[in-house]
């Protein structure tokens, strides 16, 4: 462990994924890291250079707290198909090495809302997790609040945040004026890398730490934005008019409903028309820039974005019908 005020250690699972790519590159930016990928055994992926490797097995515990010996943090970015257990598996064991702290597979809507998170599953199957740090009582967690990825989600298609770019159609939730917030995968990356560089314990009185965030969530956002700000931000973009776009409405209420009794019939394909539908609700939800009083990007010295450069971003993706990488 670091005998200083500061942590060096850091071992992340899922090193060569989507937002953990991101977070990759941030960290080896700061050059102060000591970063372990932790990897399956069977694994094929290139894992960048400047990294340590630790190969696991997830059916054998040993490998799993060799891997996280004397790791000041875990960072745990995963598919959300990714096995039942595997995450709770990497709690036990960062218990067992002893590990202070644990980023679990948040990178999402704010779960500390437990109505919206129970409404969209999210909730019942992160909520055990801290519990579980917590009742070890070996590690503290600190959940990442993203929201949805900017370019991502934009360029993915009318099932998150409405817009068909192929079609040239975009639904409309409601009116399409609530308000959301929405990270860039880079700004998720920079996120976690401000977060690990501030001082373990405060350095001055009422001073920002990482021990400050101990079983508490950060709050992170590149832009607050809603459905029709993004609309007029693609036509900027692209050069086209409104008019070559057709517009539809739905109910937040009525489409997250429909996701719902898909989801029932069988339909697993539903769950990102719930999960948008749903954090679009007119309570505000999605607005936790607002509603927990402000965001933690000033103390992680992250940057302002150019919502342009991301959406142009969104638009080549959507061209190319990407999905993740």
């Amino acid at each position: 462990m670091s005998q200083s005020n500061y942590i060096k250690k850091v071992a992340i699972v899922g090193a060569t994924g989507t937002v953990g790519s991101f977070i990759v590159e941030e960290l080896l930016k700061k050059g102060k890291f000591d970063i372990t990928a932790v990897t399956r055994k069977d694994s094929q992926s290139v894992i960048p250079a400047g990294l340590k490797v630790a190969k696991i097995d997830y059916d054998d515990e040993s490998t799993l707290v060799n891997a996280l010996q004397g790791q000041e943090v875990l960072v745990i970015t995963m598919h959300t198909l990714a096995p039942p257990g595997t995450q709770e598996k990497l709690i036990r064991a960062a218990a067992a090495a002893n590990v202070p702290y644990v980023l679990p597979n948040e990178w999402g809507p704010d779960l500390a809302d437990e109505a919206m998170a129970n409404d969209v599953l999210l909730g019942r199957a992160e909520a055990p997790i801290r519990k579980l740090i917590e009742e070890l009582g070996k590690s503290a967690w600190i959940g990442m609040v993203t929201s949805f990825w900017y370019e991502y989600s934009l360029g993915l298609g009318a099932e998150t945040f409405g817009m068909d770019w192929k079609k040239r159609t975009w639904a409309f939730f409601d009116d399409g004026e609530t308000k959301i917030n929405t990270t860039t995968w880079r700004q998720s990356g920079r996120a976690v890398a401000g977060l690990l560089s501030l001082p373990i314990d405060p350095e001055k009185e009422g001073g920002a730490s990482l021990s400050g965030y101990k079983n508490r969530f950060v709050y992170v956002s590149s832009f607050l934005v809603s459905q029709k700000d993004m609309f007029d931000v693609v036509l900027r973009v692209t050069g086209t008019k409104a008019s070559e776009w057709t517009i539809e409405r739905e109910e937040s209420t009525q489409r997250f409903r429909d996701a719902q009794k898909r989801r029932r019939d069988g339909d697993q394909t539903a769950f990102p028309q719930l999960l948008y539908s749903r954090v679009f609700y007119k309570d505000g939800c999605g607005n936790y820039e607002v509603r927990r009083g402000g965001l933690d990007n000033d103390v992680l010295g992250l940057p302002k974005e150019d919502i342009d450069e991301a959406t142009k971003i969104a638009i080549e993706r959507a061209e190319k019908g990407l999905k993740y990488h």
